[in-house]
């Protein structure tokens, strides 16, 4: 997708039920770089992998930075179903690479911190607006179209689904 603006006012095309799933990691001790550095490289790997399967069910993401210690990806998935499936297959990058960040988080007695949120966000509970910008957050996982047909107000596009 492109990253030049798109003019006027958008929405996200997305209509029916979202996952959003907030996950992150806080470096508490940036010496203590065999704590935080595989997980740091692991997250990468692992959005590539749902990346390249449309099958996965992740829809899209955003990498965030939080200042110099906090690392932080937005996803948006298509059912819980398929994140929670991910979060536990024996076949993918996520599963061995949680088990690895596990073992180093006991070893290195809080010199990183690790979290995440999952939000079911059922249709017609999100809404969007995004004026002259590229595709950005939810509109960039499922596409844009003109806030005129999803609703010019907020509330109209949150009663639409």
């Amino acid at each position: 997708m492109s990253d030049k603006p798109i003019e006027g006012r958008m929405t996200a095309e997305a209509t029916g039920d979202v996952v959003v799933f907030h996950i992150g990691m806080r470096v508490n001790n940036f010496l203590a770089v065999r704590s935080w550095w595989p997980l740091f490289l692991a997250m990468p790997r692992m959005l590539k992998e749902l990346s390249q399967d449309r099958g996965s069910g992740m829809l899209g993401y955003r990498l965030l930075l939080g200042g110099p210690r906090l690392l932080y990806v937005v996803q948006y998935w298509e059912s819980r179903e398929k994140l929670l499936a991910y979060s536990v297959a024996p076949d993918r990058v996520h599963r061995p690479a949680w088990a690895a960040f596990n073992r180093r988080l006991r070893e290195g007695r809080g010199k990183v911190g690790f979290w995440h949120e999952t939000y079911l966000v059922p249709a017609g509970a999100h809404e969007a607006v995004y004026v002259n910008m590229p595709a950005f957050g939810l509109g960039r996982a499922t596409g844009v179209v003109p806030v005129g047909r999803r609703g010019d107000r907020a509330a109209d596009r949150l009663k639409a689904a």
